[in-house]
């Protein structure tokens, strides 16, 4: 699980800076076309969230992914943690 662990701390990271350095072109591109900075910024967020979803789309499936085996881990651990506290023999299988 650890390993699963890093790859999906590396693989959010990787996907929030991907997201947020496409926000930052959009809006570069933009002032460079004498767009004000904060009309620049407000579309770049509007226009750049959708269009990450598609261009990083192998990275958000990765990130996806690691999210539900986390999930599948915790709520194992939940479930051994009740059983436990209602005084049932849980060993794990």
């Amino acid at each position: 699980m650890s390993e699963t662990r890093t790859h999906l701390g590396r693989d959010l990271t990787l996907y929030l800076l991907a997201r947020f350095g496409l926000i930052v072109v959009v809006a570069a591109v933009l002032v460079l076309v004498k767009v004000p900075l904060l009309v620049a910024v407000a579309v770049g967020v509007v226009v750049g969230l959708p269009v990450g979803l598609l261009v990083f789309r192998k990275l958000n499936a990765r990130v996806t992914a690691g999210l539900a085996a986390r999930n599948e881990h915790r709520a194992r651990e939940r479930a051994k943690l009740r059983a436990q506290l209602r005084g049932e023999d849980a060993t794990g299988e």
